[in-house]
């Protein structure tokens, strides 16, 4: 990084370096997406194991699942907006990034220990605090980094790279328990190894402040200035998250089919190779042909899933609905958070952010107790029933009301 880019404005994107280790990623950008490939093993060598932990070790109904993982996710949604919000108002994204990637690992340490489900939520809420903390800081830096000509690219990579943990993180966890069995607590505690490296990693990444006059030219935050197509994204994003449940219940669902643990973890271990190996082509595509094609086909193919998830009665259809999954998520994780930052200015994407990001969660917490309470009282076909019918109905918005381009004269 040369004087000048030093000095740079928060939010302005120097050009991608020739010397990137990825074509058109800038460095910061691959180091970002590496902290996250770490924390993702740490992570998911937990999640595919945590409602069968809940449900079968100690014995908990499904409905206190969902209102684990909903206020989980509803503690992430919170400090997503007074992350980005602070990020933004201090320049400064990085120290945000720390202390919670730093969280998440010491969450690890408390599930080990966990032998009843108290003790579990506030592993996964201070898990999930730290993700709050960290995830709009950390995205308003990749567009901080990257271009608009390859926003698309940029987010497509952090998620591939982050997705690709995903996919070792639940192998790794095949490995242990055919080593020591069905014993979770082991597993939980050697989690906390790569949780620590990504934070190491993240000590190289920069994190360019803008000089001091320039924040304080900076103009008050308007939320009605993010725009239009801002809010109608927002709006069809909360109306499918509606349905969008915790992905603990299509673990559940598969083992609710036959599937045994392992087969289980194994089946989420196909859905985040697909989403790895989609994500950055997805990205590119987003690109070249339009962030809003691209998510509407995602929520088409969440759609397809969700009844298939509702209708199948044998466990062999699984792998197809896993895999299948695995495509949706590609086209609409960092496709999505590409198109909120084209939406709103550089000078409050970490807020624009953190209230996206934090009002879909807050909604998945609805959506996740209702998932558990309909599972309880209906059966397990409801969630999955309610889930491809809020998507087909996004889709339909999505196609006919979402903007084809970002607002004028935003970068």
């Amino acid at each position: 990084m040369t004087a000048k880019d030093a000095k740079s404005p928060l939010g302005s994107a120097p050009p991608v370096a020739r010397d990137s280790v990825v074509p058109g990623v800038e460095r910061n950008v691959f180091r970002l997406g590496i902290v996250s490939f770490f924390t993702d093993i740490s992570t998911e060598m937990i999640y595919p194991l945590v409602p069968i932990f809940l449900t079968e070790t100690l014995g908990v109904p499904r409905t206190i699942l969902g209102a684990i993982e909903g206020l989980a996710e509803s503690t992430t949604s919170m400090f997503r907006v007074i992350s980005g919000w602070l990020s933004d108002k201090l320049g400064k994204r990085k120290p945000f990034m720390l202390v919670g990637y730093s969280l998440s690992a010491v969450a690890k340490v408390f599930l080990a220990v966990a032998f009843h489900w108290p003790m579990v939520l506030f592993a996964r809420v201070g898990d999930r605090l730290g993700k709050g903390l960290r995830t709009s800081p950390r995205d308003a830096l990749i567009a901080q980094w990257t271009p608009p000509s390859v926003r698309g690219r940029g987010f497509g990579f952090h998620r591939a790279a982050d997705t690709a943990g995903a996919v070792v993180g639940p192998l790794v966890a095949l490995a242990l328990l055919a080593l020591i069995g069905e014993n979770f607590r082991p597993i939980f505690a050697l989690a906390l190894v790569p949780a620590v490296l990504a934070v190491v990693v993240l000590r190289g990444v920069s994190d360019r402040a803008p000089a001091p006059d320039e924040r304080e030219s900076q103009p008050r935050l308007q939320l009605r200035g993010f725009g239009r197509g801002y809010y109608v994204f927002l709006g069809i994003s909360l109306l499918f998250a509606l349905g969008n449940s915790s992905d603990v219940f299509i673990i559940l669902r598969a083992r609710n089919l036959g599937l045994g643990v392992s087969e289980a973890v194994l089946a989420y271990a196909l859905y985040n190779v697909v989403y790895a190996l989609l994500s950055m082509p997805a990205g590119i595509a987003s690109d070249r042909v339009g962030r809003r094609r691209v998510i509407a086909g995602g929520f088409a193919i969440f759609a397809v899933v969700y009844f298939g998830f509702a209708v199948v009665d044998a466990g062999a259809y699984v792998w197809l609905l896993f895999a299948v999954y695995g495509s949706y998520m590609a086209l609409t994780e960092g496709v999505g958070r590409a198109l909120v930052t084209d939406f709103v200015g550089a000078q409050w994407r970490g807020t624009a952010l953190g209230l996206y990001q934090g009002a879909m969660g807050l909604m998945i917490l609805l959506s996740s107790v209702l998932a558990g309470v309909l599972w309880d009282q209906v059966g397990a076909s409801a969630p999955f029933f309610l889930g491809g019918s809020t998507a087909a109905l996004a889709f339909l918005l999505a196609v006919f009301l979402l903007p084809r381009h970002p607002l004028p004269g935003q970068p």
